[in-house]
């Protein structure tokens, strides 16, 4: 089954096309990383109107360079949430119309569900049931994968997402958008115990997180070394943020795979890229014996083929959307519309 997917729920267009799920024949992404770090930030309007503008000509490249036609298309897969209204917007309407003209069925993906597939893309072996952290710009979510279309969320952040703390510790720090790899950057060589960091811990929540006092705290120090014409050790700063991060993510999934008693562990979405959390999963989970699955750095950002991948298995369960398919700004990954 050959699915053409796209993927604009915030700042990177991507068109993809693959077979029966797991095998990619294109993968473009056209990213807008350089418009909006002009503004520290994405800009939703900018956004919305660089997807406009790029995602016939991707859908095209992405045909080309599969080697396959319109005719060759059995469905069309798009994110329809959570992200930026505006921007997707304009890939589930892209996607409708495409799916009309072709005759074929529209499937709705959920953008977090996606972030997950990127795992089975790169392990054709991984399978569910196991445990799963998501962590991205948007989210920081640890869930039970029951199966492909079938989770449990056993916690998330209670305010900012992980990556988003990135962005913006990187951005009192002087740093260009998007900041997670030049906080990794800035990181190498600096003492990750220099600067005590909170791990904020929620009462009778054990798997859930919390990162704004974290993002406050860098924000403090950073403010209060300007203001008394102190050097700040960036380095040793960045550092202690990125362990800061690290603590709090690693023991949380680990202890919720022992209470699961999976051996599987699954990390992906954009902060999964960060070297620092990808060498302390691996030392935790060799330490308990455990299986960590994490994309190729390639898969970590937002793509479509992630979205094409979660699309052939909400094919397989039934999933499909008329043309009265929404976008929607936030939705929970274990209560989708369809």
């Amino acid at each position: 089954m050959i699915i053409l997917a796209i993927e604009s729920s915030c700042d990177e267009t991507a068109v993809a096309i693959t077979r029966n799920g797991r095998e990619v024949l294109a993968d473009e992404i056209f990213s807008q990383a350089d418009m909006h770090a002009l503004y520290g930030g994405v800009v939703p309007e900018i956004a919305s109107r660089n997807h406009i503008n790029v995602i016939s000509r991707l859908a095209g490249s992405a045909l080309e360079k599969a080697g396959v036609s319109r005719e060759d298309i059995d469905a069309v897969a798009v994110t329809y949430a959570p992200g930026l209204i505006g921007a997707l917007l304009v890939g589930v309407n892209f996607a409708k119309g495409l799916a009309l003209s072709l005759g074929v069925p529209l499937i709705p993906v959920h953008h977090i569900r996606g972030h997950l597939a990127a795992n089975y893309i790169a392990y054709p072996e991984l399978e569910p049931p196991f445990l799963a952290l998501i962590v991205s710009g948007g989210n920081s979510i640890i869930a039970d994968v029951r199966g492909y279309t079938d989770f449990r969320i056993m916690g998330a952040s209670r305010d900012d997402a992980a990556g988003e703390c990135f962005d913006k510790a990187a951005r009192v720090l002087g740093l260009p958008y998007p900041g997670g790899k030049p906080m990794q950057d800035l990181a190498e060589g600096g003492d990750d115990t220099k600067f005590a960091l909170p791990r904020a811990k929620i009462e009778d929540a054990p798997y859930d997180m919390s990162f704004s006092g974290l993002k406050t705290a860098v924000v403090n120090i950073v403010h209060n070394a300007e203001q008394k014409g102190e050097e700040l050790d960036r380095a040793s700063l960045a550092a202690s943020f990125a362990a800061a991060v690290s603590d709090t993510l690693v023991p949380r999934v680990m202890a919720a795979a022992r209470e699961l008693g999976y051996d599987r562990i699954s990390v992906s979405g954009g902060v999964a890229a960060n070297s620092r959390i990808r060498r302390d999963f691996e030392r935790a989970a060799a330490a308990e014996g455990k299986q960590l699955f994490t994309p190729p750095l390639r898969l970590c950002g937002d793509n479509g083929a992630m979205i094409a991948c979660q699309a052939y298995y909400e094919y397989l369960a039934g999933v499909r959307a008329g043309m009265e398919l929404n976008a929607y700004a936030t939705m929970d990954i274990d209560k989708t519309l369809y």
